[in-house]
C-alpha cells in the first residue's frame, strides 16, 4: 500500500501552467504543493519537500523532466518517490519511454484543472 498522497513536488517552467495546476491541486485535490520553476530548483527543494509524488514537466529549458528525474533519483529524499510526467508529447512511443524511466504514467497537456487531482490520485493509487 503506497503512502497516502498529500505532498506533491511539482516542476513546471511555464508560470501560468504552474499557477493553474497548483491552484487546482490545492483547491480541488486538497494537496500540499511545492512548486519549482526548473530542475535545478527542484533539486534544491527536494530534500526538504517531503514529497509523496514528483510531478514533472517534460519540456523545460536547461534540465528537462527526464534529466531532472535522473538527478532527483541521486538524492536520498527522492530516490524512490513515485513520478508522473506532464507533457504535450503523448505518442505511444514517448509514453513508453517515460514509463521506462520509471514514471507511473503521463498526463497530457493541456490538462483539465478540475480533473487533474482525480487523474493524479487515480494513477498514484494503482497497484505497483
Amino acid at each position: 500500500m503506497p503512502t497516502p498522497l498529500n505532498r506533491i513536488l511539482y516542476v513546471e517552467d511555464e508560470p501560468d501552467i504552474r499557477a493553474i495546476a497548483q491552484m487546482a491541486l490545492e483547491a480541488v485535490g486538497g494537496f500540499t504543493v511545492v512548486t519549482c520553476a526548473s530542475g535545478r530548483e527542484a533539486l534544491a527543494a527536494a530534500p526538504g519537500a517531503a514529497a509523496d509524488l514528483l510531478l514533472l514537466d517534460v519540456m523545460m529549458p536547461g534540465m528537462d523532466g527526464p534529466n531532472t528525474l535522473q538527478a532527483l533519483r541521486q538524492l536520498p529524499a527522492t530516490a524512490s518517490t513515485p513520478v508522473i510526467f506532464m507533457t504535450a508529447k503523448v505518442q505511444a512511443a514517448e509514453v513508453a519511454q517515460y514509463k521506462a524511466l520509471g514514471a507511473l504514467d503521463v498526463i497530457a497537456k493541456p490538462f483539465d484543472p478540475m480533473e487533474l487531482s482525480a487523474q493524479i490520485r487515480q494513477i498514484y493509487d494503482l497497484p505497483r
